[in-house]
C-alpha cells in the first residue's frame, strides 16, 4: 500500500545532481543545441530556438556534465523546479543554472524519474527549498539532494512509468505528425509563391507535375515588378493592402487582480512561436478587464505576430480552442481580408525576404520592436484568386488535421497530469489506470 512506500531523499534513493559548467560558450550557425533554461517545455526538450555550438565546445562543455537518456534536467533559476527528460539519441550541452538529475536503477527506475519529480511532493520540496532572490528565485545544488519523495516499489515504478509514458508518446507523436503537416504546407507555399516553380516549369516547357486543371491556372512567362520578376498577371502588394487589421494589444488595468484562473484568455509573446500557438503560460484576465481592452479581441484565423524581444517575429494562427481572447502590447494582430487566405499570410512572414524587410528597417540586424507602419508596408506578391482559393483547398485540410492533433494532446496532457499525481501517490490503482489508458490510445 501507498502508506508502506519508504519516504527517502535523492541522494538515499541514490539519484546524483550533476552540475553544469558555469561558463557560456560562443554561439555558432550550425553545430551542437546548447540547452538552456528557455527550451526546458511542458517536460521535454524544445530545440526550435536553441542555440548552437561548435563541436570542440560541445566536446569541452560536456566533459564534466554529459547527458544521458532518462535523465532529468533540472533548472535551479528562473522557474526553479522545472524539469525536462533527456531523449535517447539527442547529443546537446547543459546551459547555466541547470543540473543533471541521474537515478542509477537501484531505487529508481530511470524511466519514472521524470515523473517522480513533476508529483505534488516534488513542488512541496520546491518550496522548502527556495531560496528567493531580489531578481530570481533560486535553488541550491547542495539542497536538491536533501529533497524528500516517496518512493514506490519498483515494479509499481515500471508500471506507472508505462501508463504516463504511453500518453507522453501520443502527445509526442503528434507534435511530429504536425511538423511534418506543416513543413508540407511551408514547402508549397515556396515552390508556388517564392520560387515559382510551376511557372518556371511552363517558362521552359517542362511538365509541372501538376494535374492539367491546376496546371492551367499558372502562366508561362514572367514579368518585371518593383518586387523583381514575378509571375505574369500577378501583382505586387504591401500588407496593408491585403488585411483588414494590423494593431497590436495592451496590458490589462488593475494590475495582478485581473488576472483569473479561467476567463478571458490574454496571448502573449510566449504563446506565440513559429507555426506554433503554446498553450503553456496561457494567461486569462477577468471579463470586465477584457470588456476594458478595446480594438485588440482575436477573431478566428487571425495571424499573430511578436513584435518586441527576443522573440521577435515569430508568428501563428490563433489556436480556435483559445478564444475569445485579447493580446497584450507585445503581439500583433493582422487579419486578413475575407478574400485573402489567412495562412496565405502567415506562411509569408516565414519567409526570409519579409522578415529581412521588418529587421532591416530603421535600425538594422538589432532592432526589437517593428510598429504597425513597417508591417503594413511588408511588401508581398499576390496571385489571382483562383490560385489564392486553390491553395487554401490544398493546406486547409493539412492544418486542420495539425488542429485535430492539438486538440487531442491537450485532452491526453490533462489526462496525464491528472493521473500523475494520483498514481504517484498510491491514490489511484495501477490496474485501474492501465485500463483507462488502454481505451484511449
Amino acid at each position: 500500500m501507498a502508506d508502506e512506500w519508504p519516504t527517502l531523499s535523492l541522494r538515499e534513493a541514490n539519484v546524483t545532481l550533476i552540475d553544469c559548467d558555469h561558463r557560456t560558450p560562443p554561439a555558432s550557425e550550425a553545430g551542437y543545441p546548447y540547452v538552456a533554461i528557455p527550451q526546458l517545455r511542458s517536460g521535454r526538450i524544445d530545440l526550435s530556438d536553441v542555440r548552437r555550438i561548435k563541436r570542440e565546445h560541445f566536446v569541452e562543455w560536456t566533459r564534466k556534465a554529459k547527458p544521458s537518456a532518462n535523465d532529468v534536467i533540472l533548472s535551479r533559476r528562473c522557474n526553479p523546479g522545472e524539469t525536462a527528460i533527456v531523449p535517447p539519441d539527442l547529443e546537446f550541452a547543459l546551459g547555466q543554472n541547470l543540473v543533471l538529475l541521474r537515478a542509477d536503477g537501484t531505487k529508481v527506475y530511470p524511466p519514472f524519474l521524470r515523473w517522480l519529480v513533476r508529483g505534488p511532493e516534488w513542488w512541496e520540496q520546491i518550496g522548502k527549498f527556495l531560496n528567493v532572490g531580489a531578481v530570481f528565485d533560486s535553488l541550491k545544488c547542495a539542497d536538491v539532494p536533501n529533497f524528500t519523495l516517496r518512493i514506490p516499489p519498483l515494479p509499481e515504478q515500471r508500471a506507472i512509468a508505462h501508463i504516463l509514458g504511453t500518453l507522453d508518446d501520443k502527445i509526442e507523436l503528434n507534435r511530429r505528425m504536425n511538423e511534418t503537416l506543416e513543413a508540407m504546407a511551408r514547402s508549397l507555399f515556396k515552390s508556388w509563391f517564392v520560387d515559382f516553380d510551376p511557372v518556371r516549369a511552363k517558362t521552359e516547357r517542362r511538365d509541372p507535375g501538376l494535374p492539367q486543371p491546376l496546371a492551367d491556372l499558372f502562366p508561362d512567362s514572367f514579368e518585371d515588378s518593383e518586387l523583381g520578376e514575378i509571375p505574369k498577371g500577378w501583382c505586387c502588394s504591401r500588407l496593408r493592402e491585403v488585411t483588414a487589421k494590423i494593431g497590436s494589444g495592451a496590458t490589462p488595468r488593475g494590475g495582478g487582480s485581473v488576472y483569473v484562473a479561467d476567463g478571458v484568455a490574454l496571448i502573449r509573446s510566449q504563446n506565440v512561436y513559429d507555426s506554433l500557438f503554446v498553450w503553456d503560460g496561457l494567461a486569462h484576465i477577468a471579463d470586465a478587464a477584457a470588456d476594458a481592452l478595446h480594438g485588440v479581441s482575436v477573431e478566428p484565423e487571425d495571424v499573430l505576430l511578436n513584435i518586441t524581444g527576443a522573440s521577435i517575429l515569430r508568428t501563428c494562427v490563433v489556436d480556435p480552442d483559445a478564444l475569445p481572447a485579447r493580446v497584450n502590447q507585445h503581439v500583433c494582430i493582422i487579419r486578413s481580408k475575407p478574400e485573402i487566405p489567412a495562412r496565405y499570410i502567415h506562411l509569408h512572414l516565414l519567409q526570409p525576404s519579409p522578415r529581412a524587410f521588418l529587421m532591416g528597417m530603421d535600425a538594422g540586424a538589432s532592432r526589437q520592436a517593428v510598429t504597425k507602419s513597417h508591417i503594413e508596408s511588408v511588401p508581398l506578391v499576390i496571385p489571382p484568386k483562383p490560385v489564392l482559393d486553390r491553395f487554401a483547398s490544398l493546406v486547409g485540410p493539412l492544418f486542420g488535421a495539425t488542429s485535430s492533433n492539438k486538440s487531442q494532446s491537450r485532452c491526453l496532457a490533462w489526462i496525464r497530469d491528472t493521473l500523475l499525481p494520483k498514481l504517484i501517490s498510491g491514490e489511484l490503482r495501477v490496474a485501474d489506470a492501465e485500463r483507462f489508458v488502454a481505451e484511449l490510445v
